[in-house]
């Protein structure tokens, strides 16, 4: 049968999600703990390969197995094989045909600022520390314009390599709770470090030194030196993924 599991993890201590020869990663656990658990090889295939330090509320992966444990059962049992820091939320049988990459779905990440004056020692792992003052009324109004279907080839690592750099966001947005800001992203796909572009770009908006309306002309570049440094990774969560 195949499985998929809902896997939240922080991604502090790992190389990021996809199995790596320079360290430890979030897959490679789940692997371990999978064939310790089952009594046989396995291999999870995910559906985002997050990088170093992201951290996921949500990220999907399947495997195939010959076990006779119920597929709703797997999570209990594996979470008491996996490190506190990875948790699976839910397992459940899925038709042979599903794939978590290339079947239809939309992808939620939040990107969190802490805006202070000093920071937190408990926000260290998950947000992003950031002392001058932001506008996030000017940010949000930014992050709307990053709406609909573009190229966005502005905000994409210059070494990835994909067929096209088109993209649908369904929607964009920036709000503040206290000392918390939260650039959240739904979209069809993302291309590498897009969302640590956008949240980039966007802390440059907030910061004043750009205009909300230049979105537009980054767009319209199609250069990856036209928009903002990519934001660090701690400060990135995959919310989860919602399939059609």
């Amino acid at each position: 049968m195949r499985v998929k599991l809902v896997v939240a993890y922080d991604g502090t201590n790992y190389c990021g999600w996809q199995i790596q020869p320079n360290g430890v990663t979030v897959e490679q656990k789940i692997n371990e703990a999978l064939t310790e658990l089952l009594g046989e090889e396995i291999q999870v295939i995910g559906a985002s390969r997050t990088d170093a330090g992201v951290h996921s509320l949500g990220n999907v992966c399947i495997f195939d197995t010959d076990s006779r444990m119920p597929a709703e059962k797997i999570s209990y049992a594996l979470n008491r094989h996996l490190p506190e820091d990875i948790v699976v939320q839910d397992s459940c049988e899925v038709p042979d045909t599903f794939h978590p990459r290339y079947a239809k779905s939309s992808k939620t990440y939040e990107y969190r600022i802490l805006n202070r004056r000093f920071r937190l020692p408990g926000r260290r792992l998950d947000t992003y520390f950031y002392h001058y003052p932001l506008d996030v009324e000017k940010m949000d109004r930014a992050a709307h314009l990053l709406e609909g279907e573009h190229d966005f080839r502005s905000f994409c690592a210059v070494n990835a390599q994909v067929k096209t750099t088109v993209r649908t966001i369904y929607s964009c947005s920036v709000c503040r709770e206290d000392d918390i800001i939260a650039i959240r992203v739904t979209g069809n796909g993302f291309l590498y470090n897009m969302v640590r572009i956008i949240a980039g770009t966007l802390i440059k908006v907030g910061a004043g030194e750009l205009y909300p309306e230049q979105i537009a002309d980054i767009l319209a570049a199609c250069d990856r030196t036209a928009a903002g440094p990519t934001a660090p990774a701690h400060g990135l969560t995959m919310v989860g993924i919602q399939y059609q």
